[in-house]
């Protein structure tokens, strides 16, 4: 499923197509419930309420309080009464607003692609804090109207938790990684095995003395951890639907309605957890482990050559050596041309001169596939934490040469669509060349500012300026060529590179000289703006 195409949609069909969703969940989940109200042990609707808005925007937040109001009405008829039934629904829309709300902010940095471990922490403790108010608020309600025993109080709002609580767990990352990950869920005979497994662990389970059944439930955790270690969490958050599913699908039909279905959703729901750690931690040492290993075979490709200086030299020889053979011949072609007397020796010529042509354009290419940092991951992402993983990742080099990094970013900024690891690699490139001029301006110490704003509805430009002694060789150009450098024995491989990275991702990149320094500006297109 494209996330960019989903955004382009008008609005008033995602509201139609997320109600009638809701709507729809709510009926399926309507099982073991806690008298005729909405107070059931799983909720799946609450984790579509806030994909709505995580991936859609807060100007859908309105129907989070209009889809409760609407699920009670058609599924359950108001059994409480229009007045409790409203003020239940209005409980629970405000509840997850402000949650949904939270999240969306620029302020908590929160990546809906959950591509760190950080990210899914703040989903499940968002989800478990806002789930607790509802909760007491909904069962609160029902209670003063006297519709349901201030006994029960504590096991009404028990259920509505862990029916709320597990019903993000489960729902929302799945439905982020589905909306957010370029590549989708693949399902393989692997896929199929730990299906089959998950299936047996319930047979076991409820196939046994009904004491017992609970305790066996703790099988589930052989599949999920399995597919945690082998898929990240992409795979797992698809492996808890299935078992979330499968499990509810179980409990309705074989289990009388007399038994406490909490205990099994609330086992469900540190399985869940547990899945979903194990998950995000497996995918974030896969993840650096790439980033390791593109940036050690990009410098070992490099090291091959030695320095800058024997590149260079190294790529003048290649290229000089064919350019003039193909010269000669072409001159042969020339004076066999004027003399009027063209041979068969003529033909020869112009063929050896065009294989020699070709042969400078292989050693162009292949500087090319040198230094390339391979095809693109596009995903929404935010500029905030690339800039701040580029900064960490130059630590090193930022202490020892005195250089201090002013970032200015504004509290809200939009995610752009990107790869995160080439635009990160970019603004390596550009930090490394400001420390590099500070340096050998011989200032001692310097400072480089990071900006980042928001340029119309459609991109954020990303400025990186330093007080440096500015670009010599290309004082006012808006332009980069390619192996052109302002470094006595450099290529610049590194300006090139980084502006053709952001031309692949629909950007543009320009440099230029201050009254102090040097600067860099390139902007990446929005993700709400890409269709």
């Amino acid at each position: 499923m494209a996330f960019s195409r989903l955004l382009s949609l008008p609005p008033y069909l995602i509201g139609i197509c997320f109600l009638l969703a809701y709507v729809a969940l709510d009926w399926i989940s309507f099982v073991h419930p806690y008298g005729p109200y909405g107070i059931t042990p799983w909720s799946p609707g609450t984790g579509l309420s806030l994909v709505l808005v995580l991936t859609f925007g807060l100007r859908h937040l309105p129907l989070l309080l209009v889809a409760p109001v609407v699920a009670e009405a058609l599924v359950r008829g108001m059994p409480a009464g229009w007045l409790v039934g409203l003020a239940g629904a209005v409980a629970i829309g405000t509840g997850y607003s402000v949650a949904a709300f939270l999240l969306a902010r620029p302020t908590p940095r929160f990546d809906i692609s959950l591509s760190a471990t950080r990210d899914l922490f703040l989903l499940l403790l968002t989800a478990a804090v806002s789930a607790a108010g509802v909760s007491l608020a909904y069962v609160t309600i029902h209670a003063m109207a006297g519709l349901l025993p201030w006994g029960d109080f504590v096991t009404a709002a028990l259920r509505f938790w862990v029916g709320d609580f597990i019903g993000i767990a489960v729902v929302t990352p799945f439905l982020l990684i589905v909306l957010t990950r370029k590549r989708p869920i693949v399902f393989n005979w692997e896929s199929a095995l730990q299906v089959a497994l998950i299936a047996a662990c319930l047979m076991i389970a409820f196939g046994t003395m009904q004491g017992r059944q609970l305790q066996l439930l703790y099988l589930l955790f052989i599949p999920i951890i399995w597919i945690a270690i082998r898929s990240g969490i992409e795979g797992v958050t698809a492996g808890l639907v299935v078992t979330q599913i499968a499990l509810i699908g179980t409990l309705q039909l074989l289990v009388p309605t007399a038994v406490d279905v909490t205990a099994y959703q609330a086992l469900m729901l540190v399985l869940s957890l547990t899945g979903l750690a194990a998950g995000v931690l497996v995918t974030e040492r896969r993840r650096a482990e790439l980033q390791l290993r593109l940036q050690q075979d990009t410098q070992a490709r490099l090291t091959r050559l030695g320095s800058m200086g024997e590149l260079a030299s190294a790529l003048a020889h290649e290229i000089n050596q064919p350019l003039m053979a193909a010269g000669t011949y072409t001159r042969l072609v020339a004076e066999a041309m004027e003399t009027g007397r063209p041979t068969e020796r003529v033909g020869d010529a112009a063929k050896k001169a065009a294989a020699q042509v070709e042969r400078a354009a292989e050693v162009v290419r292949r500087l090319r596939d040198l230094i390339r940092l391979g095809r693109s991951e596009l995903a929404p992402t935010s500029i905030p934490r690339v800039i701040d993983e580029a900064v960490e990742l130059m630590l090193p080099d930022i202490d020892r040469s005195g250089v201090r990094i002013d970032r200015k970013l504004p509290a809200e900024l939009p995610p752009v669509l990107a790869d995160s690891l080439q635009i990160e690699q970019v603004l390596l490139n550009l930090v490394r060349n400001s420390i590099e001029a500070i340096n050998d301006a011989g200032s001692g110490r310097g400072t480089i500012t990071i900006e980042a704003r928001q340029v119309g509805s459609a991109f954020v430009e990303i400025d990186v300026r330093d007080d440096g002694p500015g670009f010599k060789a290309l004082p006012d150009a808006s332009t980069l060529s390619p192996l052109a450098s302002t470094k006595p024995e450099g290529l610049g491989i590194g300006l090139a590179l980084s502006r053709s990275i952001i031309q692949a991702h629909g950007g543009s990149l320009v440099h230029g000289n201050a009254e102090k320094g040097a600067w860099v500006q390139f902007t990446l297109p929005i993700a709400e703006a890409t269709s």
